[in-house]
């Protein structure tokens, strides 16, 4: 039944043809730019990397590509070269901007607060920086969070959104216990050593996941956009967790793709950019009725 409920899901995004191409798991290496990704250093390039002061810190984010704008959003402690296998696909078709989020990667912020709301208004802060009234997302990890409250928060900024690996509360109901307690244990020993700053930094990174964030599903249909809930079967992130995120947003498709992680979007690469690019080129349409059981 799993494997039939995934396939049904995944027609309402595709058409047939890429269907079936999808579950072959084969993609023309044609249709990856290869070339200029391996060329490129992803968060670590001068020529496309500035930095905005928003907020009270300075963002730092590169541009890529032209036309309509696309928004990614790392995961915590990660940055713009997280993106690495995404960039060079998708800034084929649009303009993406990449971040790192504050006090993750050159986004360095000395302040002793941080949480998930803070990050989705810088978000929102450099869009309008850049004079970007809307935009399409790809939100990985806690920038799926990030993402869930920029599109809360300032809806208007968010036309589609995908996001993979992402929980809306932080307890063992939605993560593995044993990713709950290791980072406890990593916090709780950072507690013991000097406070140095970039102690801090880390544990200011590891109490953000350990007591946040703290979305309520009845909190998702503050959501307008269409939006693609994406989980491997065998995430840190319950698939049952991911579907009550899927379940609770007012316009969703939900992906749980088979033998994978909770880096689906490395590991299938792919095949995520072209679901996820699907999705943000066709009009959303979710079947109702009998179509659902064919």
């Amino acid at each position: 039944m799993a494997n039939l409920h995934f396939m049904r899901i995944v027609k309402l995004i595709l058409a047939p043809a890429v269907f079936l191409s999808v579950m072959q798991l084969t993609f023309a290496q044609s249709t990856l730019p290869v070339a200029s990704s391996a060329k490129t250093h992803f968060g670590s390039n001068a020529k496309a990397g500035k930095y905005a002061d928003i907020r009270g810190f300075r963002m730092y984010y590169e541009i890529y590509g032209a036309g309509k704008p696309l928004l990614l959003v790392h995961g915590n402690g990660g940055s713009i070269a997280d993106f690495k296998n995404q960039i060079p696909y998708f800034s084929k078709n649009y303009q993406v901007i990449a971040a790192d989020s504050r006090a993750q990667g050159r986004s360095a912020d000395a302040g002793d607060s941080l949480s998930y709301e803070m990050m989705a208004d810088d978000l929102n802060a450099l869009l309008d920086q850049l004079h970007i009234d809307s935009c399409y997302v790809i939100g990985w990890s806690d920038g799926g969070i990030d993402a869930l409250l920029l599109a809360m928060r300032h809806p208007e900024k968010v036309r589609k959104m995908a996001i993979t690996g992402t929980n809306i509360w932080p307890d063992s109901t939605a993560i593995e216990p044993f990713f709950i307690k290791s980072i406890t244990i990593d916090n709780d020993s950072l507690a013991k050593v000097g406070q140095k700053a970039e102690i801090k930094a880390q544990r200011k990174l590891l109490e953000l996941m350990i007591y946040n964030p703290n979305i309520t599903t009845a909190d998702l249909k503050k959501v307008k956009c269409p939006t693609l809930v994406i989980g491997g079967d065998n995430d840190v992130i319950f698939p049952k967790h991911t579907l009550a995120i899927a379940e609770g947003l007012p316009k969703s498709y939900l992906w749980i793709v088979p033998n994978s992680g909770h880096g689906t979007l490395i590991s299938y690469k792919e095949m995520f950019n072209q679901v996820v690019g699907s999705f943000f080129k066709n009009p959303y349409k979710k079947e109702k009725g009998p179509a659902q059981l064919e």
